[in-house]
């Protein structure tokens, strides 16, 4: 029922327009009653978006199992790929709702207010993890922005494509810049090679002639060694 109530709504969507489109249509051609709409959507502008609750909370319960093990940047940039699952789920569906909600501004304001709660979603997670922390709050909501317009900058990249390029790899090289920026550089394996640091370099004047253990002594002044 919820499925053949999306199709109809899409259907003439796509043949009238959005705004022609009524609720009395869309039930009209699924072939059942108002109440039956309002069981699944609370508006019209819900049909347009009918799998974000489902990923939200999908969202939320992948956060909440997190424990301490997992890295925290990390583990909202995983909580975010799940988003570009559900919209991988049915490329055609998602490329004809970007489309839709590109020429109407009701829908677009109403995206962004679902953008918004992801974003809340990763927020609340990362206070969280950064509580007690020395601008714990201010680091949770910047990495949350970030991990959201990353992601949705890959996203919209996919759906302009139509569809036809790789999402995954988009999202994940996106995604790449935000672990980059705010998480935990790799633990390196015991006995590997630290990283080299810059070296100095040491310039001694000395008279012709000076005995070799007086220009040793002053290079090692210059080193501060005694």
């Amino acid at each position: 029922m919820r499925d053949a109530l999306v199709a109809a709504a899409f259907q003439l969507f796509l043949e009238r327009g959005y705004e022609q489109t009524t609720i009395d249509d869309i039930v009209a051609l699924a072939g059942v009653g108002r109440r039956s709409f309002f069981r699944y959507f609370p508006s019209k502008e819900d049909v347009v978006f009918p799998d974000h609750e489902r990923c939200l909370a999908d969202m939320t319960a992948f956060l909440s199992a997190g424990g301490d093990e997992h890295e925290p940047v990390r583990r909202v940039c995983d909580a975010a790929r799940l988003v570009l699952r559900m919209y991988n789920e049915n490329p055609t569906f998602s490329v004809q709702r970007y489309r839709l909600t590109k020429k109407v501004p009701g829908l677009r304001a109403y995206e962004l207010s679902v953008v918004w709660r992801y974003e809340r979603a990763l927020a609340d997670y990362l206070r969280g993890r950064f509580a007690g922390r020395r601008d714990g709050t201010l680091r949770a909501d910047v990495i949350a922005a970030a991990v959201v317009a990353a992601h949705n900058n890959a996203l919209r990249s996919w759906l302009r494509s139509d569809g036809q390029r790789d999402a995954g790899a988009e999202v994940d090289h996106a995604l790449g810049y935000v672990q980059s920026a705010f998480g935990h550089p790799p633990v390196r394996a015991a006995g590997a090679l630290q990283e080299q640091q810059p070296e100095d370099v040491v310039v001694v004047v000395s008279r012709r002639g000076a005995p070799m253990w007086r220009v040793v002594q002053e290079i090692e002044s210059a080193f501060g060694r005694d």
